[in-house]
């Protein structure tokens, strides 16, 4: 499998390359210019490895939510990329990235079993509201999105289950709305405000949702704002 992913959703601009369950990646925190800096990234990173965009599968792509203008942007130049190699595209939810990211530093620093963990993801929106969502694990995708969606951060997670889950929350929602973490705490293991949205992570779960058949044509390929949209809460697995 060889799979090149991109995501500037947030102020984190980057691409990765997965090559036989491989990732290497290029990564930046900018204010502004990701669409500078994303192509010389999706550059160096197939010339390091010798590829043509041609030998690629799939280009997944942080799909949102998150700025307006970096949705747009990692949707365009993953559409013009994998239209011009003629290979498909993959959309992976920014929030359900973010997930996958918390739940590994999980078993990491805080001992626990994948099967038993739940992020709690938060991503500023600006305008007194959030990106929030809700990511376990999945066998087959590798991470599950229980629900996601645009709110203000008083109305959040107000009804976790009290189900015994070792639960972490990661993104900048939880530095830009302290209350939001100190209404939290008590049930959280940990807090990772520092937390972005990678490509290495897209990556993976976009392989994952490759071989699930979940890929489209690159003219298919669509951004979700979560603003002035429907919030999908649903308790089914999402493709990511």
């Amino acid at each position: 499998m060889k799979l090149l992913a991109v995501d500037t959703a947030t102020e984190a601009c980057s691409a990765a390359l997965l090559v036989d369950g491989v990732v290497t990646s290029r990564e930046a925190v900018l204010a502004r210019g990701h669409a500078e800096r994303i192509l010389p990234m999706v550059d160096e990173l197939l010339r390091e490895a010798g590829l043509a965009l041609g030998a690629l599968d799939a280009i997944a792509f942080g799909r949102g939510p998150g700025a307006f203008t970096g949705v747009r942007i990692a949707v365009s130049i993953a559409q013009g990329l994998a239209f011009g190699a003629g290979i498909p595209a993959v959309a992976v939810s920014d929030l359900a990235a973010l997930g996958a990211l918390a739940l590994e530093r999980a078993m990491a620093e805080c001992g626990a079993a994948a099967a038993d963990a739940e992020a709690l993801v938060c991503l500023d929106a600006r305008m007194g509201e959030v990106y929030y969502g809700r990511v376990r694990a999945h066998p087959q995708l590798g991470v599950e999105l229980l629900e996601e969606g645009l709110a203000a951060p008083a109305a959040l997670f107000t009804d976790l289950p009290g189900d015994g889950r070792v639960r972490v929350a990661a993104g900048h929602g939880f530095s830009a709305y302290p209350a939001l973490a100190e209404r939290l705490g008590p049930s959280l293991r940990a807090i990772w405000p520092e937390l972005l949205p990678r490509a290495a992570e897209i990556a993976r779960l976009g392989a994952r949702a490759f071989a699930a058949g979940l890929a489209v044509p690159a003219e298919a390929a669509a951004p979700v704002y979560l603003r002035d949209q429907v919030a999908s809460q649903s308790g089914r697995p999402r493709a990511q």
